[in-house]
């Protein structure tokens, strides 16, 4: 398989959430960063082919996922989503960037085609999005490098199945708690050590007040 160079790049607490609470849109920590920190983020954006982020996340925050705090081109929006359950009004339909949604065979047909009328949709997968499949598909459009903005059962996903290069976190000074917040990686979670992803540290740095930390995935 060929697949982009893929980066998870995302804002997380002390503690390890990306959010206040389940449900709650992660623009309400961001408005604690800087805007060296959202630079950052968006040079980040300015530098690859593709973002991407799950459904979730476009249900919750209603991103742009845009590049606008500095110059730079727009990369393609991708979204992955089973039954094809976007917002037809939701910010990436919109014609400021390209846009691709992935769905599955089972998605209702009728919200396939209310998206078709202003994206693109391709069908990868039988009941669920088939993400290797996906990213095969990208690398072969000319997407060759990728960036994952979330939120946690993305994040899992594109780490089990070996898909993810680099993580990359803009850390938020302060702690959020609670037993159900997500977190940067959710998802049922490795059952032994033997199982677990392991990373390098390659870069650490300030951008503002905010610690980013850069880790490399390290394949066995």
């Amino acid at each position: 398989m060929s697949r982009p160079y893929t980066i998870i790049v995302s804002e997380v607490t002390v503690d390890g959430k990306l959010t206040l609470k389940k449900g709650v849109s992660s623009k309400e920590i961001m408005k604690f960063m800087d805007e060296d920190a959202v630079r950052y983020l968006h040079e980040l954006r300015a530098k690859v082919d593709g973002i991407m982020v799950g459904a979730e996340t476009i249900r919750t925050d209603n991103p742009f996922l845009t590049v606008r705090h500095v110059e730079g081109k727009n990369p393609t929006r991708i979204v992955p989503t089973a039954m094809a359950d976007i917002p037809i009004n939701a910010n990436i339909l919109e014609k400021d960037a390209p846009t691709i949604i992935f769905t599955s065979e089972k998605a209702p047909e009728d919200k396939v085609k209310n998206l078709e009328e202003k994206v693109e949709v391709i069908r990868c997968g039988d009941e669920k999005v088939d993400l290797v499949k996906m990213m095969d598909t990208l690398y072969k459009r000319g997407i060759k490098s990728l960036i994952v903005e979330g939120g946690s059962r993305i994040n899992w996903e594109m780490i089990r199945l070996g898909l993810v290069d680099e993580i990359r976190i803009i850390h938020m000074p302060f702690v959020v708690g609670g037993i159900s917040t997500p977190t940067l990686v959710g998802g049922e979670g490795f059952n032994s050590l033997d199982e677990i992803v392991k990373t390098k540290l390659r870069a650490h740095f300030m951008r503002g007040n905010h610690l980013i930390t850069e880790w490399e995935i390290i394949f066995d």
